[in-house]
């Protein structure tokens, strides 16, 4: 596993504050790996999911930092959204 999937990981779940997610969503980083949220939390995983979310490195650090809204790197391109995208927007509070 990568530094920086190792390093999203710890912070996503920080994030979540022991929670789970409910529904199942991917992140892809390009050239780094993927991480899959849901009921149990996040984790390195290539697992199926009801929506996938792409990005680069810079980009996904950048949303997950709250330097970028997803939303607005959706928008411009920078963030792809595949699958059900009712629960990309549910992301939003895990993100920020």
């Amino acid at each position: 596993m990568s530094a920086v999937i190792e390093t999203a990981v710890a912070e996503l779940n920080a994030k979540m504050g022991g929670e789970g997610f409910d529904g199942i969503a991917k992140f892809v980083i390009e050239d780094e790996g993927s991480i899959v949220i849901d009921g149990n939390g996040a984790r390195a995983s290539d697992d199926e999911a009801q929506v996938t979310l792409s990005a680069d490195a810079e980009t996904f650090k950048a949303i997950l930092d709250g330097d970028l809204d997803a939303t607005a790197a959706f928008m411009t391109g920078r963030l792809s959204v595949d699958g059900d995208m009712g629960l990309a927007m549910q992301l939003g509070t895990v993100l920020s």
